[in-house]
């Protein structure tokens, strides 16, 4: 190792050795799926190059590259890390200073002020004006109070749930943690054995608050709030692929887990045996994480289905996986997931799909798909592993809306990666009404979700250039935030994301999921902003650009980036906002930032 001076502080970088080394191991492990050229969404040597040396070597270890990092050695990984981003690998350690004493009040009744992904079992990311203590009138006074960062991280998007004073939030390398809701300092920290991609899932019972979160890995935990303890851990997933990327959510002592697998980009090794997993729902015993039913969306168990380019064999139906949230239907005991695309031919019927399955007993009650034939995995196009009809990888990738309107009916409203929004009937999966409102494409479309008032639905277009669907020349991309009538589907207003001006190096869409309370949508967009739009007509009505270097309350070097994936949290006069997705080329950051009405 070897010293940089910057200004006055030496920043160590790797030495000839060490890079030399990591290189060796990038262009023989690495490089052919990672060039420029290779893929739209394998990140390129430059997108790897903004990460930091811990974020590859988590990747490596316990992330989607845990299966080609395998085969590497600790010192392989932590080689190919420094080279590729010219860092030495370091864990920062936390100040003392960022601590303080975790306490809840005795009488414990009604502290749980948001839990899960959509703030509710219904998935609408609505929040009352009691609850979110901001309105129309005082939204421009808005301050950031406090910023805090996650260590080393490139991407910041499990979501917070807030009990009484206290977020419980979950981050890239597993580190939970509590952070006082004034002060952002730190009450508890536990550690899960893999980063943590969704929101944490907050229950109430005579034993005290329960904290439940899942991992890459599908770890799913189960956390006494009180102390920090754990109380259970359970692996969900059954293929050696198995992953989690979406929330849990918990209702009557069960824990509702969605699967999905890392074999979508293991099919860039063309000599993978592509492919064999199923998404799936998985349901656990809250109380001990006993495992109660698991719900395989492609019903028929995989065989081999045909030869690759290179003489090898394929393998299906495969892949549809579940990516997003469930959502909760109290009234008549179902659980809805959104599927996505087949990794491999033959295609199912139950890809890019809306499934409703029995909250007791696992079995598929209905189901409705949306695009037929969608045979997609990351090796296309060319590689071995592609499939002979690629298809447009149209999944629904965020949680169904459950939502009743002004007249009482109650519609199953979702957003889909073609730009489609779908609402449904959620007694027979029936369709009620349809509207395209963007081009689509493998990053979106309608990405990562929707919100809802019962008046409007209020979707996120993405229409991402990086990711677009080439085949409708007559369609123009048209990225923004959009208003549709819930009684119909008619867009009832519609605000283009901003753009970028000068800079070139992002991009301008919105891909993360809204939150709304009455009056007013908040929204984040791919370069960073955070916005609150008038819900009536769209207008822009407050604007922070969270993209620059913070000094955070717990002393770690802070910086924004896009916001993407999870929406806002709104609870008591206070807006809670991720920032930072170094993923498919978008801004890398580390920070929650808190802003605060100001009083």
């Amino acid at each position: 190792m070897c010293l940089i001076a910057l200004g006055t502080t030496p920043i160590p970088v790797p030495d000839s050795v060490t890079l030399a080394a990591g290189k060796q191991v990038y262009m023989s492990t690495c490089h052919v799926c990672h060039r420029e050229d290779a893929n739209l969404k394998a990140p390129s040597q430059i997108a790897l190059s903004l990460m930091t040396p811990r974020a590859i070597v988590a990747a490596l270890e316990t992330g989607k590259m845990r299966t080609q990092g395998s085969s590497l050695t600790g010192e392989q990984r932590k080689a190919v890390a420094e080279f590729l981003t010219g860092k030495v690998l370091k864990e920062s350690l936390i100040s003392k200073n960022a601590f303080t004493t975790f306490s809840l009040p005795a009488t414990q009744k009604d502290l749980i002020k948001h839990s899960g992904w959509g703030g509710d079992l219904a998935g609408t990311g609505f929040r009352s004006t009691q609850q979110a203590g901001i309105t129309s009138a005082n939204v421009g006074s808005l301050k950031l109070k406090w910023a805090f960062a996650f260590p080393e991280a490139t991407q910041v998007r499990s979501k917070p749930a807030i009990v009484g004073d206290w977020l419980v939030i979950g981050s890239q390398f597993g580190d939970v943690f509590t952070l006082h809701r004034s002060s952002g300092k730190i009450g508890w920290q536990f550690h899960a054995d893999a980063p943590i991609r969704g929101a944490i899932s907050v229950v109430q019972d005579r034993q005290g608050i329960k904290a439940f979160f899942a991992d890459n890995s599908t770890n799913v935990y189960a956390v006494d709030v009180k102390t920090g303890k754990l109380l259970w851990k359970e692996r969900a997933g059954e293929h050696p692929q198995a992953a989690n990327t979406g929330s849990v959510a918990v209702f009557q002592n069960r824990v509702f887990v969605p699967i999905t697998s890392i074999e979508v980009a293991l099919a860039l090794d063309p000599n993978y045996k592509c492919c064999t997993s199923s998404g799936e729902l998985v349901a656990l015993d809250a109380g001990s994480g006993k495992m109660l039913w698991r719900h395989r969306v492609i019903s028929e168990q995989p065989k081999e289905a045909g030869t690759k380019k290179n003489g090898q064999p394929f393998y299906g139906p495969s892949g549809a996986p579940v990516w997003c949230s469930p959502t909760v239907d109290v009234k008549r005991g179902l659980v809805y997931i959104g599927t996505g695309e087949n990794y491999t031919a033959p295609s199912s019927n139950s890809s890019d799909a809306i499934q409703a399955v029995d909250m007791k007993t696992g079995k598929l009650v209905w189901s409705f798909q949306a695009t037929t034939s969608d045979t997609w995995n990351l090796a296309c196009p060319g590689n071995p592993n592609c499939p002979e009809k690629v298809g447009p990888d149209f999944d629904f990738g965020m949680a169904p809306l459950l939502v009743k309107d002004a007249s009482g009916t109650e519609r199953l409203v979702v957003g889909q990666k073609s730009g489609e929004v779908h609402a449904l009937n959620p007694d027979n999966g029936k369709v009620l009404w349809q509207n395209r409102i963007g081009k689509g494409g493998m990053l979106g479309g309608i990405h990562w979700g929707m919100a809802t008032d019962g008046h409007f639905v209020y979707a996120a277009n993405a229409d991402n250039i990086w990711a677009i669907d080439p085949r409708d020349s007559t369609r123009k991309a048209t990225p923004g935030l959009y208003a549709l009538q819930l009684s119909a589907g008619k867009v009832a207003w519609h605000t283009p994301t901003p753009s970028c001006g000068e800079n070139k190096n992002c991009v301008a869409a919105n891909s993360a999921a809204p939150t709304v309370i009455p009056g007013l949508v908040f929204g984040g967009t791919l370069d960073g902003h955070i916005r609150a739009y008038d819900a009536a007509i769209g207008k822009i009505v407050w604007d922070f650009n969270t993209v620059r270097d913070y000094q955070t309350v717990n002393e770690v070097p802070g910086k924004g980036g896009s916001i993407d994936g999870p929406s806002p949290v709104v609870s008591d006069g206070m807006l809670f906002v991720n920032s930072g997705y170094g993923q498919f080329g978008e801004l890398p950051g580390n920070v929650l930032l808190a802003f605060e009405i100001d009083h």
